[in-house]
């Protein structure tokens, strides 16, 4: 299992059109030579990118695209109305998925997100419970200051990489917070669903009346994509089905 030349190009190709010439160089160094396998450490031989074959062939993929009531889904029932939900990898402390995620969000490699996103699209293409009528995906957004900090939003390059797989649109300009929250890293479930309530608000005429995919890296309690979905429905949409990179152990 390799993630293929072709979405690396493409990726890195996206990425540099929005990044200076000193940061495209340093990230094209360190996305095709990178030190070693981010899970590992063992040195990465050619074809081989962010993990080592092993590595790649031990994330603890999920079939919930497969499971109409799979443990994301469950996340939700009572809480938010929804036609899927479902993650590609189990998320575990100190795992594989962690320490790609770790890089997709502080290391400065978007690019990850887009090639998980199109790995992520091949497989819903065979879901039986995924909705086929899907009008547009849309990612959880950033604060503005957060994204101006990092430089980028990783769930807008999983959108991107999700929408290159299953030619449906994406959008990072149907939904947006209204303020700031802090994160929810170490926060139990109540304080997360505290942090993030009305937090978002959507634009009408982007949402209103469509079959909406809703995407983010991880879900964990489920309390942002919870607000997010509120927020979408709130605005007119007429469905929510929703699709992460990990889904945590909670």
């Amino acid at each position: 299992m390799y993630l293929d030349n072709n979405t690396l190009q493409k990726a890195t190709k996206n990425y540099a059109c929005a990044a200076g010439p000193y940061t495209v160089l340093r990230d094209f160094v360190s996305l095709f030579f990178p030190n070693g396998c981010l899970a590992c450490d063992q040195a990465l031989v050619r074809a081989e990118v962010w993990l080592c074959t092993h590595c790649l062939d031990q994330l603890p993929q999920t079939a919930y695209h497969q499971v109409l009531n799979n443990a994301v889904a469950q996340k939700f029932y009572g809480r938010l109305p929804i036609q899927q939900a479902m993650s590609l990898y189990i998320f575990r402390k100190d795992s594989a998925v962690q320490k790609l995620l770790y890089a997709l969000k502080y290391a400065h490699q978007p690019a990850i997100g887009k090639a998980l996103g199109q790995r992520y699209g091949a497989l819903l293409k065979t879901s039986t419970q995924l909705p086929s009528t899907l009008d547009l995906i849309v990612p959880v957004p950033l604060h503005t200051n957060r994204l101006r900090a990092r430089g980028y939003n990783q769930s807008d390059f999983f959108a991107e990489g999700l929408a290159t797989s299953l030619n449906i649109p994406w959008s990072n300009q149907c939904l947006h917070r209204t303020r700031a929250t802090t994160t929810q890293t170490n926060k139990d479930r109540t304080a997360r669903f505290q942090n993030v309530a009305k937090a978002f608000a959507s634009n009408a005429q982007a949402v209103c009346g469509k079959r909406l995919l809703l995407v983010d890296d991880v879900v964990t309690t489920g309390a942002t994509l919870e607000a997010c979905g509120t927020a979408l429905l709130a605005a007119g949409a007429s469905e929510i089905s929703i699709a992460t990179i990990a889904a945590a152990e909670f």
